[in-house]
């Protein structure tokens, strides 16, 4: 996609140096594959238009990735809006407007030749065409140019990158050719070297190795370069020192692929780590993650063509929590950048790729920042939450030269140079990061016990528990968990856990968490009071049936079940196993349900505590329905028939006195009737004594209805008879019969 030959001319070593890769498919950088990837970098120069601001469109470009504005003067701004767009590789699709970033301050603090002034670079991914615009009526700085950098593809693996250094004057990087006398560029355009330094051409077979260091600074609290002196056997061969934390997974240089044969000079050195700058690229957010290496490579590219002596960041951060090695001369190093000018010396700078004006960084970013920056503060004893002195090494146009100002261990860039680099959203959580980097764990909170009910400020538990935990500090900080029960460690996990299963004995105890932050210090939760009993509830009223008015039917008798749970340490639930599943509340002691005519149906109780202990019971119960037709009859009765009636038929009388009798054992049972507007009264009578009289008149017709009841302690022989009234104006009753339980 990229193209085969990338061309780069080392300014300060005096030779081109030609950078050969194979050609290969595919998106994003194997951190495994062989050699260095090759980037290209190329510029057009930009003259104002008929109307006074700059437009290019270029729809046919070869394809980039990367791309800004650059201009001679490193001090001067472009006043006006600049916008840009790309039209993606291979088809016919431009990408949203996108507005490049002012100037972010960052740059190296010792002049160097060649250095420019530029804009954020903007990544578009892999694209074949341009568009720019700067807004007329602003300031556009002499030697205005567009760079694009295609930060190139892996090599497949066991492949093999070729470099041959070429004898030969370093081009002029701002000789790029235009023609003044249109508002449009024209479409020549160079392939613009890269102009920085770099330990060794080490790909090289025709050139000789060279290894350099650079002097240990000054250990002032100011931030000015100090210079590179004779060389050592190696820019990374003396290990910084050890940290008070573990060091985060870092992608390193030769992972993210950069080709080292393009910057021939040593790193510069401070003595300590004072405080960390957090920076954001101030590119688009939509990135995929399988393209930050080469984002990398991007950057590293405009950062090498600016003038720089290498990628200005010593640490590059992903939103997925990625983090590369940025500027080389090892990460363990107190390596001088080009992040924040003027503070660069003592102190390091981690860049999120991405805008965070309007919108909050990931957490995985943040945790990555919060990671890195105390691993390397804790390389020299310093606590992530204090302040320090710094003493701006250059003037950068918000310090003066030798002004001093006291800053936090973890800042943004804002704080050091006037620019809006982190993004507002980003540098307002900042204190989140201190908090995150410095420790103890924060947020750290007992959620839940599972296996355990809470009854009032307790939890009741038979004994196993799994405790549920969270925490706001991310899992990559955190190098533990504990489970304390009566304040004594029963079971350790790792960071990343947020549950854990104990057992618990018999009893009253205390539960905690403890978190150990990777700094040491440790958090621990409020005690949680849990209680361990095995006793089960009682049913104090063992379950027991009876009949109940409403609408009957062979396969749903109308039958209420009634009980009574307790249990000393608190009721939870009671549940219905069998003939169906229901659960009701701790108070609940009776339930309406059905059951079918003609059979035994058994129901079947569980009672829970909220322990978790459980006590079981059962009632069993036959309904039986007696026809109308099996009664003793006295006076009149007439016989309807109707598939509403139960069984299909009825009888029914006006006649006063007129009386049917049922006789059967059980110990409850219920009158079947009809009912109607014009349905009268009837006296009940049970073993020869009135019972109640009924009246069966409703505003809606209703069939099959168990209208009255009655219930014994335990079966017996009984005998119910129901009498006529004969009620003025409405005098008739119907029956189905009755139901009773045996």
């Amino acid at each position: 996609m990229w193209g085969a030959v990338a061309v780069a001319a080392a300014v300060s070593a005096g030779a081109v140096v030609v950078v050969r890769t194979a050609d290969s498919s595919g998106a994003g950088a194997d951190a495994k594959a062989a050699g260095p990837v090759a980037t290209h970098v190329r510029s057009t120069a930009l003259h104002a238009d008929g109307a006074g601001g700059v437009s290019l469109s270029r729809p046919d470009t070869e394809p980039f990735s990367m791309l800004r504005l650059s201009w001679d003067d490193p001090s001067a701004q472009v006043r006006g809006a600049v916008t840009a767009r790309t039209r993606l590789a291979g088809s016919q699709k431009w990408s949203p407007w996108l507005t490049l970033e002012a100037d972010d301050g960052g740059g190296e603090d010792t002049p160097r030749k060649g250095m420019r002034g530029a804009t954020g670079a903007a990544w578009f991914g892999p694209s074949d065409g341009v568009e720019i615009k700067v807004a007329a009526g602003g300031t556009l700085p002499a030697g205005l140019r567009l760079d694009v950098v295609d930060p190139g593809v892996s090599a497949p693996r066991g492949m093999e990158a070729a470099a041959y250094a070429v004898a030969g004057e370093s081009p002029d990087p701002t000789d790029v050719p235009a023609d003044p006398s249109t508002s449009e560029p024209t479409p020549a355009e160079t392939t613009e070297p890269s102009v920085t330094a770099s330990e060794s051409v080490t790909e090289s077979p025709a050139a000789p190795t060279t290894t350099a260091t650079a002097t240990t600074a000054s250990p002032s609290a100011g931030a000015s370069s100090t210079a590179p002196t004779a060389p050592t056997a190696s820019a990374s061969a003396t290990a910084g020192p050890p940290s008070t934390v573990p060091q985060p997974p870092v992608v390193s240089r030769a992972e993210w692929q950069a080709d080292e044969s393009l910057n021939t000079e040593a790193p510069e050195y401070g003595t300590t780590i004072k405080a960390v700058f957090v920076h954001h690229t101030a590119q688009t957010n939509t990135y995929s993650c399988a393209d930050s290496p080469a984002i990398v490579r991007g950057l590293r590219a405009m950062h090498l063509n600016q003038g720089w002596k290498d990628i200005g960041y010593n640490f590059v951060v992903d939103k997925c929590g990625t983090i590369f090695e940025g500027r080389k001369g090892g990460i363990d190093r107190p390596v001088i950048g080009a992040q924040a000018e003027g503070f660069n010396t003592n102190t390091t700078g981690i860049a999120v790729i991405g805008t965070y004006t309007d919108v909050d960084a990931p957490v995985a970013a943040k945790a990555a920042i919060a990671r890195l920056a105390a691993w390397k503060l804790g390389q020299y004893g310093v606590d992530p939450l204090s302040k320090v002195t710094l003493t701006a090494g250059k003037a950068n146009g918000k310090f003066a030269l030798g002004q001093s100002a006291d800053f936090n261990r973890i800042s943004g860039h804002r704080d050091a140079y006037a620019t809006e680099c982190p993004g507002t959203v980003l540098y307002n959580q900042l204190p989140t990061v201190r908090t995150w980097a410095a420790g103890p764990v924060a947020g750290l909170a007992v959620k839940s016990l599972t296996g355990a009910a809470l009854s009032g400020s307790t939890y009741l538990t038979k004994g196993a528990v799994t405790v549920n935990w969270a925490a706001t500090t991310p899992a990559s900080l955190i190098t533990k968990y504990e489970v304390l029960v009566d304040g004594k460690s029963v079971v350790s996990k790792t960071g990343t856990a947020t549950s854990a299963a104990v057992t618990l004995a018999v009893g009253s105890h205390t539960v905690q968490v403890r978190a150990t932050h990777q700094s040491g210090k440790t958090a621990t939760t409020p005690a949680v009071a849990v209680t361990a009993e095995t006793t089960p509830p009682v049913f104090a009223t063992k379950p027991a049936l009876s009949l109940r008015t409403g609408t009957v039917d062979t396969a749903a008798v109308p039958v209420t079940l009634a009980w009574k749970a307790t249990d000393t340490a608190g009721l939870k639930e009671v549940r219905l196993t069998t003939p169906a599943a229901k659960t009701y509340g701790p108070t609940v002691t009776s339930a309406a349900l059905t059951a079918k005519s003609g059979a035994a149906t058994a129901f079947a109780l569980t009672a829970q505590d909220l322990a978790g202990n459980t006590a079981v019971a059962s009632a069993s119960v036959t309904p039986v329905i007696v026809q109308e037709t099996s009664a003793v009859k006295t006076g009149t009765w007439t016989s309807k028939t109707s598939t509403s009636y139960l069984g299909g038929g009825s009888l029914s009388s006006s006649t006063k006195n007129a009386s049917l009798s049922w006789t059967f054992t059980g110990r409850s049972v219920s009158w079947i009737v009809s009912r109607a507007a014009t349905s009268g009264q009837a006296d009940v009578y049970v073993d020869g004594a009135k019972a109640a009289t009924v009246d069966l008149k409703s505003t809606t017709t209703a069939y099959r209805s168990a209208i009255w009841t009655k219930n014994w302690s335990a079966a017996g022989k009984h005998t119910v008879k129901i009498v006529v009234t004969a009620t003025s104006g409405r005098p008739t009753v119907t029956t189905d019969g009755i139901v009773y339980l045996k």
